[in-house]
C-alpha cells in the first residue's frame, strides 16, 4: 500500500470529505468533525491514497488521578476496496506510536469475537487477547431523558 498516514488536526476537516465509501459508518456531521478535531485528547489517523481517505482509526488518550495515561482505540474503518492489504494494521500501528509519543503506558480496544477482520488486524498489530474476557455494559442515555 502506498497510502500516506496522517494524524489529523483542527485544520484538516476538509480532507474527511474525500472519504471513500464504506470508511465511516454514517455521513459525517461537520459540527461533530470540528468538535472531534478540536479536542486535544481525541485523535484521528487516516490513510490517504490519491487524495482520498481510504481508512481511519480513532483513539482517545486519557488519564486518571491514580494511573498513568492510556490509549483507547475507539474505531477502525477501511474502505472495502482496500481491506486485506495491511491498511488497518498500519493505521493501528500509527495510533499505537502516537500513544507512545503521548507517554501512554497501555493501549486497548474492544471488538466482537465474531468480527474476524478486526481480530486479525489487532493480532497483526501486536495485540494480545486479554486472558479474562471483558463484559461491556451499555446505558441508553436518551431513553430516560426528561
Amino acid at each position: 500500500m502506498d497510502a500516506e498516514l496522517r494524524i489529523l488536526g483542527r485544520g484538516d476537516a476538509d480532507l474527511l470529505s474525500s472519504a471513500a465509501p464504506g470508511v465511516f459508518d454514517h455521513a459525517l456531521d461537520p459540527k461533530l468533525v470540528a468538535e472531534f478535531l478540536a479536542d486535544a485528547r481525541h485523535h484521528l489517523v487516516v490513510a490517504v491514497l490519491d487524495g482520498c481517505v481510504i481508512g481511519f482509526v480513532s483513539a482517545v488518550h486519557y488519564v486518571h488521578p491514580d494511573k498513568p495515561a492510556e490509549l483507547w482505540l475507539n474505531e477502525l474503518g477501511v474502505s472495502p476496496a482496500h481491506q486485506n492489504h495491511g491498511v488497518g494494521r498500519q493505521l493501528v500501528e500509527a495510533a499505537l506510536n502516537l500513544g507512545r509519543e503521548l507517554r501512554c503506558v497501555n493501549a486497548w480496544v474492544l471488538t466482537d469475537r465474531a468480527n474476524g477482520a478486526a481480530m486479525r488486524v489487532y493480532r497483526a498489530a501486536g495485540g494480545v487477547e486479554a486472558s479474562t474476557p471483558p463484559v461491556m455494559f451499555e446505558f441508553d442515555l436518551e431513553a430516560n431523558a426528561s
